[in-house]
């Protein structure tokens, strides 16, 4: 029969509570910490308003409007990198493809044999501009398939870059692959800095074939499509304008609003049709104001452009902040005793919410008072973004919101 235990319990305020049979064996030491959550923000930065002149300001067509036919081409391919410190990837279908790769060296090796680790297979890009010649050198961008832990150090084997039916080769790829990073990890700690799975090869493309571009089409015509930031019907209307002042009768609007038409003359030669296309690139004109505001709500960036307006109304804004701090404790039973360790679950929660009343927003008709009204309600930028979708549902925000 087990002698009753005597426990001898020390306090102090220094140390943990210990517990001690009377053999002398320590009992297992109880937890006592406590895992906690915060929430803060920084003081708000407030801008110092800026006062400039209202001027008139102009820009050449080529910064509002493309050339059809002078589009970029993407051409894409599946290849390897190799020469990896044991950090590619280690899926055995990597075996099958580094063994069909070295069929084509007439090599044949039991794929049991391969060291997949120090292979990567990846997704290989590239962007042709319009009307690169072939030799051209092009950047190639890489990017891991598989579960592949780093690219640092890889070499990129030579790959075929096609369009997307995966018949033409317009660009062959292979070199050295930059991270822009790195990585390194031991047995309980590791370090990465930037995302090394993705990787450039600065010119590593070799162009094949060239894109056929043309800026004259079949029918003795140009087009001048109007780019996405600009697409306006009064930008394709001062654009038509504006060519026909220069050309008088040469330039019409298309059908759907977005594109302007112009005429090339059937008396000039075919060697002066990019002076002809650069004449009336370079003309001025005055864009059109395009009331827009663009928000990105992944990192509270807001972007508003002159002629965004308000109609006067009321906002009441409150944040809500909840703080969960999840402690699990373990309780351990003490030596030579029947008990069980228990996992005992411990929460701290916490809720904040502001109390704030109704703010009334006066009219806003310039960009400066639309910033001076919004700086009142004292909101951080993301809760900005959520006031002004509200507001643009409501009717105050006379402007059109694009999300990126």
């Amino acid at each position: 029969m087990l002698a009753f235990l005597a426990l001898t319990l020390f306090l102090t305020p220094q140390q943990p509570v210990r517990l001690f049979t009377g053999d002398g064996v320590e009992a297992p030491e109880q937890p006592s910490g406590r895992s906690s959550a915060g929430y803060g923000q920084t003081p708000r930065f407030e801008p110092e308003s800026v006062s400039a002149a209202v001027r008139r300001i102009t820009t050449p067509i080529g910064n509002l409007a493309a050339v059809r036919g002078q589009e970029e081409n993407y051409v894409v391919g599946i290849g390897l990198v190799t020469g990896l410190s044991g950090t590619g990837d280690s899926a055995n279908s990597v075996r099958d493809i580094i063994q069909n790769l070295l069929f084509t060296f007439n090599i044949n090796v039991n794929p049991q044999d391969l060291t997949p680790n120090n292979v990567a297979l990846v997704r290989v890009e590239a962007v042709m501009p319009p009307g690169i010649k072939p030799g051209r050198r092009v950047d190639v961008r890489v990017s891991a398939i598989g579960d592949a832990d780093s690219l640092l150090g890889g070499t990129l084997a030579l790959t075929e870059l096609t369009d997307i039916t995966g018949n033409v080769v317009y660009v062959t790829a292979a070199g050295p692959v930059l991270t822009g990073g790195f990585s390194a990890s031991g047995e309980g700690a590791s370090t990465q800095q930037n995302i090394v799975t993705v990787g450039v090869l600065p010119l590593g493309g070799k162009v094949e074939r060239e894109v056929p571009a043309n800026i004259v089409s079949e029918h003795n015509f140009i087009y001048l499509d109007a780019q996405a930031a600009h697409g306006s019907f009064g930008n394709i209307v001062k654009i038509t304008d504006a060519v026909n002042r220069l050309y008088p009768g040469m330039a019409a609007a298309t059908p759907d609003g977005r594109s302007v038409r112009v005429r090339v003359p059937t008396d000039l030669p075919e060697q002066s049709h990019v002076a002809y296309l650069d004449s009336i690139l370079s003309l001025e004109i005055e864009p059109r104001n395009f009331p827009r505001v663009v928000v990105n709500e992944r990192s509270g960036v807001i972007v508003m452009g002159e002629g965004v307006r308000l109609r006067p109304g009321v906002v009441a804004q409150g944040s809500l902040t909840i703080t969960i701090a999840e402690t699990p404790e373990v309780s351990q039973p003490g030596p030579f005793s029947d008990g069980v360790t228990t996992e005992v679950p411990r929460t701290e929660l916490d809720v904040q919410e502001e109390n704030n009343g109704l703010f009334y927003i006066p009219g806003a008709v310039t960009l400066q008072e639309v910033v001076e009204v919004l700086n009142v309600l004292g909101a951080t930028p993301r809760e900005t973004i959520s006031i002004l979708e509200a507001m643009s549902q409501a009717g105050l925000l006379l402007a059109r919101i694009e999300r990126v």
